[in-house]
This record gives C-alpha cells, sequence and structure tokens, in this order.
C-alpha cells in the first residue's frame, strides 16, 4: 500500500509541472487536428476511388 501511496504522490507532484494550454490554444490546436483529420480523409477517399477505377478499367 506504500508503493500506491508513493506512486500517487509522485503523479501529483509531476502534474504540477505540467503546462496546460489556454483556451485561444487549445481552440488553435483542435482547429489544426480537425483540418489534418479532413485533409486525410478526403486524400485517402480520391486515392481509393482512383484506385478503384483503373482496378475497374483493366479488369
Amino acid at each position: 500500500m506504500k508503493k500506491v501511496r508513493k506512486f500517487l504522490l509522485n503523479v501529483k507532484k509531476e502534474m504540477t509541472k505540467v503546462r496546460w494550454p489556454n483556451k485561444k490554444e487549445m481552440i488553435t490546436y483542435s482547429v489544426a487536428t480537425i483540418c489534418f483529420v479532413l485533409f486525410f480523409a478526403l486524400f485517402f477517399t480520391i486515392t481509393d476511388v482512383v484506385l478503384s477505377g483503373i482496378e475497374v478499367l483493366f479488369s
């Protein structure tokens, strides 16, 4: 039980060192993440459609 207590105390101590993003930064990071996800979703969708079209042409 002492090890668990020591672990939790160390976790609490380390969490005080964390620099949390403010609201403006969080919005910026969220928008960037959503843009990347949408970009790659579109990229892979287009790639899939093109490759499917090529497959249909050669079958």
